[in-house]
């Protein structure tokens, strides 16, 4: 472990570090919500043309260490979401679907763990947008759906 005290820190940096801190404080650390760090790395591979190297993907990742992307990856293809394959003497990496597919999942997987379904979907449906209930009404009676301004 390095030496804190030289660098005038009492704990390591685990993430980078905002001025004033997530409270406001100099010096402190904002930490990642849960799953923020999978989520760039997803990022970062679909905006890659092609499998690439955790190199390139870390390129995407700002303030990470390289083993921090190895991790990342490696713990993203155990769950099945990200390919891993040997290129000469490394490795290159591809998102296994695109964000909606990721997206889609995560919703089933969600629906699936909540235990009353019924209830989860209601509480969906009822919270949904004009436009978003017109367009779940064409995607459920087979129309293709018209496609909607992305929303931030």
């Amino acid at each position: 472990m390095p030496d804190l005290r030289a660098a005038g820190r009492t704990r390591p940096v685990l993430h980078e570090e905002a001025p004033g801190g997530a409270e406001g404080r100099p010096g402190e650390v904002r930490r990642r919500a849960r799953g923020e760090l999978e989520a760039e790395v997803l990022a970062a591979l679909w905006a890659a043309d092609a499998p690439v190297t955790a190199a390139v993907v870390r390129q995407g990742v700002p303030a990470v260490a390289h083993t921090t992307v190895l991790t990342i990856l490696t713990r993203l293809c155990g769950k099945g979401l990200v390919t891993r394959r040997r290129e000469g003497r490394g490795h290159v990496y591809a998102p296994v679907d695109d964000r909606a597919g990721v997206a889609a999942a995560g919703m089933h997987s969600l629906l699936a763990d909540s235990g009353d379904r019924a209830a989860v979907l209601a509480r969906f449906v009822s919270d949904l947008s004009a436009e978003d209930e017109h367009l779940l009404e064409q995607l459920l009676h087979g129309a293709p759906p018209a496609r909607l301004p992305e929303r931030e």
